[in-house]
């Protein structure tokens, strides 16, 4: 089997054990299930402009995330709304 440049990048951390096992597995599925669920129900469009700089931080919150870009803004509306949204400070 061949592995192209993406896949020998993965392989390689894994082999140095760079890999963290999740916790609590069952609950970070059923986390992605909502997003999922709350992605494919999507009825309206709406169109909003960012800085240069806040896509890019954006994207790479969402890389970090694990998720699309928009999911995680419609994500983040979502709790806003909801009341459920929370400030994380460092």
């Amino acid at each position: 089997m061949k592995l192209n440049e993406d896949e020998k990048e993965i392989l390689k951390s894994y082999e140095n054990d760079e890999w963290v096992s999740v916790k609590d597995l069952e609950m970070q599925k059923a986390k992605y299930e909502r997003y999922a669920r709350n992605t494919s129900t999507k009825n309206k469009r709406i169109n909003v402009r960012l800085t240069e700089r806040d896509l890019i931080n954006l994207k790479a919150k969402s890389l970090e995330e694990g998720m699309p870009y928009q999911t995680l803004v419609a994500s983040i509306i979502h709790k806003y709304v909801s009341g459920k949204f929370r400030e994380v400070t460092e």
